[in-house]
């Protein structure tokens, strides 16, 4: 048996249009496609809460279904006008032999709105199980029109994309205020509902503006952090910005090259990890007693760093 359309929608009988349309979009916007893909059930949900809005929002047809616990399957022609199509009920607003699913009750009011038991039938005659035609039923009502979406490119500051917040986004002459996920990619395109007049969609797609010194990779940040040769040689604990705009310290290992990642877990973007990258800087102008010092330590400690290349 289907379940009552008041009971898919979670509100009274006595609710009223606006309490009905509320908890229409409320469950739209919770069991949408959009928002579980691949998800049958939350699908087959969609379609349930979609088809008893479709009733209950139309005043005939929530009228209809409050009486009879159904829609008439085709529309009614008004009281009083005529009998054509009467005989064979061929032309009887879309039942086209197919009274038998129609509750007697309901017929016994069709009767009377077409001038009550003077067309020589009996009710009973209509109340036989009859074969169902093939296909959807001529009677049946179109569904109204949906507002068409509206696609629109945005740029977003970086820092937004990645913590999350607000955007102010110009729609059809009005500035509207939109949020921005955190961990929101570039190319990424986000629906926001009901934005449009009547009801229409906006889609914006990003693209995210670049950070001063972050980089980003998926929900990773990387970050250049310079350091001195003998920082890199001897080891050493320096600083680091975070997407927050604090500092973070961290020891650099002795004897770290430079293009070397040190890993600061749970750093990056939504549970992503910041890299620090090592950049060995070194200086420009050294006096006579420091070279001295360098040629000896080259003497001390030769190596050549290009024996692994595959240029070499």
């Amino acid at each position: 048996m289907p379940r009552d359309f008041y009971e898919i929608l979670g509100v009274p009988r006595s609710a009223s249009e606006e309490e009905i349309t509320k908890a229409y979009r409320e469950l739209a916007k919770k069991l949408h496609p959009d928002r579980n893909p691949g998800d049958k059930e939350a699908e087959a949900k969609f379609k349930e809460v979609q088809n008893a809005y479709d009733i209950l929002n139309d005043k005939t047809k929530r009228a209809q279904y409050d009486r009879f616990g159904q829609v008439m399957p085709g529309s009614m022609p008004p009281p009083g006008a005529g009998g054509e199509g009467v005989p064979g009920f061929g032309g009887f607003g879309g039942f086209e032999g197919n009274m038998g699913n129609v509750p007697p009750e309901m017929l016994e009011e069709i009767l009377r709105q077409f001038g009550g038991g003077g067309f020589g039938f009996n009710i009973s005659d209509f109340t036989q199980a009859q074969p169902r035609p093939r296909g959807r039923s001529r009677g049946r009502a179109r569904a109204a029109p949906q507002a068409e979406d509206h696609e629109q490119e945005m740029k977003v500051p970086f820092l937004i994309a990645a913590q999350g917040g607000k955007i102010d986004v110009r729609v059809n002459d009005q500035e509207v205020s939109l949020n921005i996920p955190a961990g929101a990619k570039e190319g990424q395109k986000i629906r926001y509902r009901d934005i449009l007049p009547g009801g229409g969609n906006l889609i914006l797609k990003l693209h995210i503006e670049p950070h001063p010194y972050f980089r980003r990779e998926a929900d990773d940040l990387l970050v250049d952090v310079p350091v001195s040769l003998s920082e890199a040689l001897l080891g050493a604990k320096v600083e680091a910005p975070t997407l927050d705009g604090g500092r973070v310290t961290f020891s650099v290992p002795a004897g770290t090259s430079s293009g070397s990642k040190v890993r600061l877990r749970g750093l990056g973007i939504a549970g992503g990890d910041l890299y620090a990258v090592i950049k060995i800087v070194v200086p420009r102008n050294i006096d006579s007693r420091s070279k001295e010092l360098i040629e000896e330590f080259g003497r001390l400690h030769p190596q050549n760093p290009r024996a692994d290349v595959p240029w070499s």
